[in-house]
């Protein structure tokens, strides 16, 4: 019989914790709300007694969420736990969190108490905790460092004292998995009542193993796991869930596990994450990264296009991921470019495969990414001959007067002729310049992502910009590089508006 894996997300607390900034009562509502509808089993709101914000957004919270359970974070202490009980009193069910030191280097350096001591404040914290709510949970802070006699002695005794749920944390990332997996076989042989409680796992990511050894803790007999969507948290972050998540959905068969997570939201969950707390996905992240589901090697490409299996083991369908990525590089094969021909309505009678695949390399050398409205140039228009002309900036200025309304003017240069138009607007000057180019060009276009990088060329900072924007259900990209964030912007504009009006063209004849 497959066992189920209690999910619990910490995002709130310990991913909040290696923000700039703190998130805002909104956003944390936003973010608890995605988590529930993920359908995460334990949303560990925030540690209550660390500020009067945490303790607001912990009570707002309480009142709003109604599958998924609560919890909040508190020392063994009886002030923290009362504030604790106190934040969440508005939900019906909740769980209390508390956490003390188990390694000699936090008993002796940090708490300063020696071992008996810290079995006390255990002892005592968790009967406190009992008062408010039958589910407790207890965690050996730094169990990955804690000896294994100490580990299962408290263990023992905070399961006598009430603790429903006894969570084993790699608190400072240091352990592998063959010695996670070890100290969570030993303490289920030695501990002779841990089967009144659930093990659960809180690894960190140090070394780069939380997700392996959350993984490894369930072989081991853990049946709840604890980590951060994309997985943020203090220094390097903690075990991210999708990975956690998919990984036992991939090997359910092999790890005799389930959740009861719902996969279509996972990516959903992850944007929602990155967004608010303003922490951007790497590219290569495993799951919810740009490139997690996209191919460039013309061998891959050509793989998937037969059978996607070839070369994906997750169908990214099912994190609610629909559209997959095969770049246009000069790695890329005829595949690729016949399969992105084939997608824009194309058939290969109407064009020569062989030259457009030789100047298609030629353009990836020069260009790195070529798109799918490129093929179309190399296809169909010899710009040399037809001498295609480009909309070019002559010049744009922009004015915030002192009631913060923007005045934005641009000047274009097409074929020897100038366009210039320039309107007022109390939205900023992003929406300013857009609403301009929109009507100087006549293309109805929406922005759909911008992304800000930064390059250094000598001392100088150049400021990249990358847009998406949609022009009849079609996307386009438009590149801008300056040392000015706005004038980045709207060269980024004018690539990508120079681009339909290429699109256009080949339309017309």
């Amino acid at each position: 019989m497959k066992k189920k894996i209690i999910i619990l997300d910490t995002t709130l607390r310990d991913g909040e914790q290696a923000l700039k900034a703190s998130l805002t009562v909104k956003k944390k509502i936003k973010i608890a709300l995605a988590l529930e509808n993920m359908g995460i089993d334990v949303i560990e709101l925030g540690f209550p007694i660390s500020s009067p914000g945490d303790f607001k957004s912990i009570q707002k919270i309480s009142k709003i969420i109604k599958t998924s359970k609560i919890c909040s974070l508190a020392r063994c202490l009886e002030k923290d736990i009362d504030v604790a009980a106190e934040a969440m009193k508005y939900s019906n069910s909740f769980r209390i969190h508390l956490f003390l030191g188990t390694s000699d280097i936090h008993v002796q350096s940090k708490l300063r108490k020696n071992f008996s001591e810290i079995i006390e404040m255990a002892v005592s914290s968790i009967k406190r905790a009992r008062q408010y709510t039958d589910d407790v949970e207890f965690s050996c802070e730094d169990a990955g460092r804690t000896s294994i006699n100490n580990l299962c002695q408290i263990i023992k005794k905070a399961i006598k004292a009430g603790a429903k749920t006894i969570n084993i944390p790699d608190t400072v990332g240091y352990t592998i998995p063959e010695k996670f997996s070890q100290i969570i076989r030993e303490i289920r042989e030695k501990v002779d009542n841990i089967d009144k409680s659930i093990i659960s796992v809180h690894c960190h990511n140090d070394l780069g193993m939380a997700v392996a050894n959350s993984i490894c803790a369930i072989q081991a007999g853990a049946r709840q796991i604890e980590g951060t969507i994309n997985g943020i948290g203090e220094r390097a972050g903690n075990a991210a869930l999708e990975e956690v998540i998919m990984a036992i959905s991939l090997h359910k068969k092999l790890l005799n596990a389930y959740t009861n997570i719902k996969h279509k939201e996972i990516y959903k969950t992850s944007q929602i994450v990155s967004q608010l707390c303003h922490m951007p996905i790497p590219i290569n992240k495993a799951i919810v990264g740009s490139n997690a589901f996209s191919h460039s090697s013309g061998i891959h490409q050509d793989g998937v296009l037969k059978n996607k299996k070839n070369y994906e083991i997750i169908d990214p369908n099912s994190i609610g991921l629909k559209e997959v990525k095969l770049n246009l590089t000069s790695r890329s094969g005829r595949a690729a470019v016949k399969h992105y021909m084939k997608e824009m309505g194309y058939h290969q009678n109407e064009y020569d495969i062989n030259q457009l695949y030789l100047n298609f390399l030629k353009l990836a050398d020069k260009k790195g990414q070529v798109f799918d409205y490129d093929l179309e140039v190399l296809a169909f228009l010899d710009e040399k001959k037809e001498k295609f002309s480009y909309f070019k900036l002559k010049k744009f200025s922009i004015i915030v007067d002192n009631e913060n309304n923007t005045t934005v003017s641009i000047r274009l240069l097409l074929q020897d002729k100038e366009y210039e138009a320039s309107l007022t607007t109390d939205s900023g000057p992003i929406d300013g310049l857009y609403k301009v180019l929109k009507k100087l060009t006549n293309y109805c276009f929406t922005i759909q992502q911008c992304q800000l990088t930064f390059e250094k060329k000598g001392e100088k900072e150049i400021k990249k910009i990358d847009i998406i924007v949609n022009y009849n259900n079609r996307k386009f990209h438009g590149f801008g590089l300056t040392t000015d964030i706005i004038e980045s912007i709207v060269y980024a504009m004018i690539d990508a508006i120079n681009n339909i009006q290429r699109s256009e063209k080949i339309k017309k004849n």
